[in-house]
């Protein structure tokens, strides 16, 4: 009796030596590499590549926030009007390296000061609008303390430069400036007098009187003038900037000129320093240091300033003062190339 279970018949197809999952493992087994092949488990390339970058830009915003620090766009102004002293007087002209060497002191010292000045002042950046979002310490994008130690390092290169490099009387006015600027304005000046942005734009205007006693080691009546110029610019300057942001310096309780005396009061106190301004600039030609084509183009440069002024005075708007603002930077920019152009000339 034939059973009718299924009968089943061995399997006589030969099975591969491994399994096509296995294919790697099996030749790594089969096939042992030379000790110099040996697998290394690596990091993907675009993994090395991205953290590259990453480091990169972080050490990149590390390096622009300290460079920020400084006010690189005030510091522009300095070294123009410091190295337009140093044309006026010549001598450096001959010495390419020493020229430079007196531009990099003025940057850093200026900056020290711009720096320590920001430091003592984190506090009331951090209120006000306009300085929040723009200002490295608010930003923490740098600790205090960091910021505090570069001040301070930088202050000391720019004095040793203009010590070795220069003259003793050149790092000590240097100090001297670093000090009035970061501890008597900042610290009690700009928190307890309206007057704070007359008296502190002493500070801001030394770079002709530094650079000139830089090279020559002694004072003289040019560089004075110049200071003066600058002087009686930075008030107007700066008061267009406080009328649009009094809010700011009323947030923050500082006695800017606007939050104190009112706006009728500050567009008097503009209009005035204007005037004087135009007319300190004709100092120049007086000490017979230019000639005509300083005075005429300083001239037209003055009046299309007072015609600004007036204008803004009479329509009081938003952006005609950001407008005004923006012109007295094109206004000591122009002026200071025109000296440039008639001494070279």
């Amino acid at each position: 009796m034939i059973s009718k279970t299924r009968m089943k018949w061995p399997n006589t197809r030969r099975r591969p030596m491994f399994r096509s999952r296995n294919l790697r493992n099996s030749l790594v087994i089969c096939c042992p590499m030379r000790p110099s092949m040996s697998p290394v488990k690596t990091r993907p390339l675009r993994s090395i590549r991205r953290n590259n970058l990453f480091i990169f830009g972080n050490l990149m915003q590390t390096l622009k926030a300290y460079f920020t620090l400084t006010k690189p766009s005030i510091m522009l102004l300095v070294i123009i009007t410091g190295g337009t002293a140093l044309i006026m007087e010549g001598s450096l002209l001959q010495d390419p390296f020493r020229f430079v060497m007196a531009l990099l002191a003025i940057y850093l010292t200026g900056g020290s000061a711009n720096a320590l000045n920001q430091c003592f002042e984190r506090e009331i950046d951090a209120k006000m609008k306009r300085t929040a979002a723009r200002r490295p310490l608010p930003l923490h994008t740098i600790g205090a303390a960091s910021a505090f130690v570069f001040s301070i390092a930088i202050g000391v290169a720019g004095l040793a430069i203009f010590y070795y490099y220069f003259n003793a009387y050149s790092a000590l006015l240097s100090l001297a400036t670093i000090l009035f600027y970061s501890l008597f304005y900042t610290l009690y000046l700009k928190p307890n007098t309206v007057q704070n942005i007359v008296i502190g734009g002493i500070a801001g205007s030394m770079s002709p009187v530094g650079a000139w006693v830089a090279a020559t080691g002694q004072m003289a009546v040019d560089p004075w003038i110049l200071f003066l110029i600058i002087f009686l610019w930075t008030p107007p300057h700066f008061w267009a900037l406080a009328l649009v942001y009094k809010d700011d310096y009323r947030l923050a309780k500082l006695p800017m000129m606007p939050v104190v005396k009112g706006d009728d009061s500050t567009y008097k106190q503009i209009l005035i320093y204007t005037w004087l301004l135009v007319v300190a600039s004709l100092a120049l030609v007086i000490n017979e240091q230019l000639g005509w084509v300083y005075i005429l183009l300083a001239a037209a440069l003055g009046m299309l300033y007072l015609q600004k002024t007036y204008q803004v005075m009479k329509n009081r708007t938003e952006p005609q003062l950001k407008g005004l603002f923006g012109y007295s930077i094109i206004y000591l920019f122009g002026l200071f190339a025109v000296i440039i152009a008639d001494s070279l000339i």
